[in-house]
């Protein structure tokens, strides 16, 4: 895929999670209070359309990016990632934005999303070491 597609793509996908009102403090907020349901309606439709776009690709033999068949491998049970989920959980239910919408934020020109996307880079690098620290 080329990059100019590629960009036009995201920008879609922000355009999409900002007209959805999924980059709103308060819809977040209102979705974790359980008093707005309509974003469980936008994850729930995001859901759908990746995994009927993701079946109509392996229908057709659509290849991935590097010419191999498109499969999605099982992920196993790893030390930290319940730990990990509750924490980007957390950090979600503080900010009000995850790592996608962080970026559409960005796009909207909020002052916020540039902390939240600092501190998602920083809990990255800082797991990158912890990471790389265990396996040796």
């Amino acid at each position: 895929m080329n990059k100019t597609r590629t960009l036009l793509y995201g920008l879609l996908f922000g355009f999409i999670l900002s007209r959805s009102d999924a980059t709103s403090f308060d819809a977040i907020y209102e979705m974790f209070m359980f008093t707005d349901f309509h974003l469980y309606g936008v994850i729930g439709s995001a859901i759908a359309v990746a995994a009927g776009g993701f079946w109509w690709l392996r229908r057709e033999s659509v290849p991935a990016s590097d010419g191999a068949p498109l499969a999605l491998a099982r992920k196993t049970m790893r030390p930290g990632l319940v730990g990990g989920s509750l924490l980007f959980g957390v950090g979600w239910a503080i900010s009000g934005t995850c790592p996608g919408t962080a970026l559409a934020q960005l796009g909207q020109g909020s002052l916020a999303a540039i902390f939240t996307i600092t501190g998602i880079l920083l809990g990255a690098w800082t797991q990158g070491r912890v990471s790389a620290t265990r396996s040796t």
